[in-house]
């Protein structure tokens, strides 16, 4: 059979920067281990599959090349873009999105895609490995997160100069690594994410990491909105707003490619 696959750029407004991320249109229901195949063989960090569910409503779930993963902004952020602008949603309702993380939302404001999601709360510690050195930069500050961690470091240039050894990360980590920093005159953080031992190195741009990065913001400096840059080597742009136990991550996007994929039926 053949299935739509279509790809957005996420988190920008430029092609080829932002996050790519595959879109699978279901028009029946597929397997768990077809959506693994698919996405593998897309081979972006992650690929969103869709089915409709109701007005407004739809079911998503999120793959990467090897697994699974129960939450993912830059893919979401893609398939809300997808879904207004190709008109199968309407612009002035929010659409809700049935999740394995709970319920999610995404809104059209003032030409951004709006993502209501979960804070992820973050425990300051020590990281066990890289307690004063990340890849030669230094670690001012550091909190566990489920299955990752923040390592905070000096400044902008530190997080755009480090240059990971990925098997060495890989062992010292469960699912990936978020490097942080205060900000400049442009942006008032940088990060970027690593994530090897999920089949991703470094992922463009990760709305997940910012939902935890918000709060270890908000919790070192009393943030409660940050205009935030990921510095890979495409780049992306994000707006946050703490809102209670929740962030509204604020992005824009581009569409890419679409085509048709063809799969044996399950």
């Amino acid at each position: 059979m053949e299935l739509p696959i279509i790809t957005v750029d996420a988190f920008t407004e430029t092609p080829f920067a932002g996050n790519p991320a595959a879109i699978c249109l279901l028009p029946w229901e597929i397997s768990e281990q077809a959506m693994q195949w698919i996405a593998a063989e897309i081979n972006l960090s992650e690929t969103a599959f869709l089915e409709t569910k109701g007005d407004q409503t739809y079911k998503i779930r999120w793959f990467t090349p090897t697994s699974e993963v129960d939450l993912c902004g830059h893919a979401t952020l893609a398939s809300a873009f997808l879904l207004f602008t190709e008109e199968l949603a309407k612009p002035d309702k929010p659409i809700t999105f049935l999740t394995k993380s709970g319920e999610l939302s995404a809104s059209m404001v003032d030409g951004y895609v709006q993502l209501d999601f979960p804070l992820v709360p973050v425990e300051t510690a020590s990281h066990p490995y890289f307690t004063t050195y990340f890849f030669g930069q230094k670690v001012l500050g550091a909190a566990k997160l489920p299955k990752n961690w923040i390592l905070e470091l000096e400044n902008p240039k530190a997080v755009e100069y480090v240059l990971p050894v990925w098997q060495e990360l890989a062992i010292h980590s469960e699912q990936g690594i978020i490097i942080t920093s205060k900000g400049d005159e442009n942006f008032d953080i940088y990060s970027r994410y690593f994530a090897p031992n999920i089949g991703i190195d470094e992922d463009p741009v990760t709305g997940f990491a910012h939902c935890a990065l918000m709060d270890y913001w908000h919790n070192k400096e009393g943030k409660t909105s940050l205009k935030a840059f990921q510095a890979s080597k495409r780049g992306g742009e994000l707006l946050l707003e703490l809102d209670g136990n929740r962030v509204n991550l604020k992005g824009k996007a581009v569409k890419m490619f679409e085509g048709l994929m063809n799969i044996p039926l399950d």
